[in-house]
């Protein structure tokens, strides 16, 4: 048995250590809870993937699903302001839920390029740029900088993040970083 000294320290999630701008620290999380979003979605059948857990209400989809809503939310109609669909119709039961007759494929492609859509925005501004007006915030006082949307987005995949841990163990045993 190893004693703690002897112990090979783990790597760090995100950004290399050597990382310490702001900017790159941000997006780097932000990327990295990104792509475990798909690891811990990552073997499951098409009909584990669609079928909402019971302890928890939802399916790994429509989870990905809601947080392809969230960064549309906050980066298409808040911080670039465009006239986007903010929130399906049928609210939070159409956010959350997939319709039999949409396709595994046509959820991820949809989440997907949401997530293309705030990079691209978030490579062409800086932290400290502050939303647009006429989407999401109406004047400036309500405009939060892109640093602090970012932000936001870090704090919902995290979250997210970990109730699908607790969801992947209930649906097979299987358990994350």
């Amino acid at each position: 048995m190893q004693t703690p000294s002897e112990r090979v320290p783990a790597l760090l999630d995100g950004p290399g250590v050597d990382v310490s701008d702001p900017r790159e620290l941000l997006l780097g999380y932000l990327e990295w809870y990104r792509e475990a979003l798909m690891r811990k979605i990552s073997g499951l059948s098409d009909e584990r993937l669609r079928t909402p857990v019971e302890q928890v209400g939802w399916s790994p989809l429509g989870l990905v699903q809601h947080l392809g809503w969230v960064e549309r939310r906050w980066m298409r109609w808040g911080f670039a302001a465009e006239d986007v669909l903010a929130y399906p119709s049928g609210g939070d039961e159409a956010e959350w839920n997939i319709p039999d007759d949409r396709p595994t494929a046509q959820v991820l492609d949809a989440y997907r390029q949401e997530v293309r859509k705030a990079r691209d925005l978030a490579a062409g501004a800086e932290l400290s740029d502050a939303a647009g007006l006429g989407g999401r915030f109406r004047t400036s006082d309500q405009a939060p900088s892109l640093g602090r949307i970012l932000f936001h987005l870090l704090q919902e995949y995290a979250r997210h993040v970990g109730h699908l841990d607790i969801a992947r163990q209930l649906i097979d045993g299987e358990t994350g970083e």
